[in-house]
């Protein structure tokens, strides 16, 4: 039996969101015309905004909060691999 193909990302062009009313305990869903984009760094949302405009929303998870802080000079001053120290 072939090993099923890991999922690196996860796309759509809407999604559906499932609430459920703290005073009734009434459950709802609605499916929304938004983009959704998720891999191993990052949740992100695309919609419009009230004017029509392009709108995002980005959750980043904490891989790839760690990530983001070692490309923008916020990380450890280690060689993580320990290949590239200058000996």
């Amino acid at each position: 039996m072939e090993q099923e193909k890991k999922v690196k990302e996860i796309r759509a062009a809407e999604v559906t969101v499932e609430v459920k009313d703290a005073l009734t305990g009434q459950v709802f869903r609605r499916t929304l015309p938004i983009d959704y984009y998720e891999t191993a760094n990052a949740l992100r949302l695309i919609a419009e905004d009230a004017h029509g405009e392009p709108s995002e929303l980005v959750f980043y998870t904490n891989f790839g909060l760690g990530k983001l802080r070692d490309l923008t000079g916020g990380g450890p001053d280690a060689d993580p691999c320990g290949g590239h120290s200058g000996h």
